[in-house]
């Protein structure tokens, strides 16, 4: 019967926003939501709002909000670090990661207890529950269904394969334009990549930190790879899709995202060379 929960990790830099009957809100519709009402927190009406920002595999419903605000958006590599430069340089009022890290400027590290407050400070300002603060965003902006599937333990050699092939594909010159089919829905790829960070403030380079294959409706798949020494590696697949359509906003992410999932299992062959048939982890 409760409206609103939170919980935090152990050092409290991580949080998790949760609302009536235990409704979950993504880390990245969280950053959205705190982007669309930071003119309710004190801190914000002094200081002004800079920008956003956000890892690159998190879910881009942040990016919309930037642009109904007039406001820069950049898209980093995975790392709290990248936002540092950022805020340093007063680029930056906002940023966050898909993995439940949220901060502002006011320091320079992740702060699982400001999210929370600054969660309480838009229910407040807009008088509604969690779900309604969503609904209401979705409403606005659209949503961006977001899931990550995480294969952990993994052969290595089998992985470095998968990526390389994977890379290899989306690359050739022939990718960018395909249509990429399953569940009954089509996607075209826009753009694919193995994604190359520049900092805009001191220049220096992040290469090779993900395979991204980006399609025109604004949908996003993700590859990374990790720990890929003698304890094995971890596979992680993000899947996004982006609705505008006021009848699907409401529909449980693992129905919407399913079709998105097929195609980035078959594009990538993961299940043959994990040998999984499904995720470790799905958040």
């Amino acid at each position: 019967d409760y409206d609103f929960g939170a919980a935090f990790d152990g050092d409290g830099d991580r949080n998790m926003i949760l609302g009536h009957k235990a409704f979950f809100v993504t880390p990245s519709d969280s950053l959205a939501v705190l982007a669309a009402h930071l003119e309710c927190i004190p801190y914000f009406q002094r200081t002004g709002v800079k920008g956003y920002a956000r890892s690159m595999p998190t879910g881009a419903a942040v990016d919309r909000v930037a642009a109904a605000n007039s406001k820069e958006i950049f898209e980093v590599p995975t790392g709290w670090k990248y936002f540092g430069n950022l805020m340093d340089a007063g680029r930056l009022s906002l940023c966050g990661e898909e993995s439940f890290g949220t901060g502002s400027d006011h320091i320079r590290e992740k702060d699982g207890i400001w999210a929370v407050l600054a969660w309480l400070s838009v229910i407040a300002h807009t008088g509604k529950p969690v779900h309604e603060i969503l609904q209401a965003h979705w409403a606005k902006f659209g949503r961006n269904f977001f899931t990550r599937y995480d294969y952990e333990d993994c052969e290595s050699d089998s992985c470095n394969k998968m990526m390389s092939e994977l890379e290899a594909s989306v690359i050739a010159a022939n990718f960018v334009g395909k249509v990429l089919t399953a569940g009954g829905k089509s996607y075209k790829v826009k753009t694919a990549d193995n994604y190359k960070y520049t900092d805009p403030i001191d220049n220096s380079v992040a290469s090779k930190q993900g395979i991204r294959v980006i399609f025109e409706d604004g949908s996003r798949l993700i590859y990374r790879l990790s720990g890929t020494g003698s304890s094995g590696a971890t596979v992680r697949l993000y899947v996004e899709s982006y609705e505008s359509d006021p009848a699907s906003l409401g529909l449980d992410a693992s129905v919407a995202l399913q079709p998105l999932i097929q195609v980035a299992l078959e594009l990538s062959k993961l299940p043959q060379f994990t040998g999984r048939d499904k995720p470790t982890v799905i958040t």
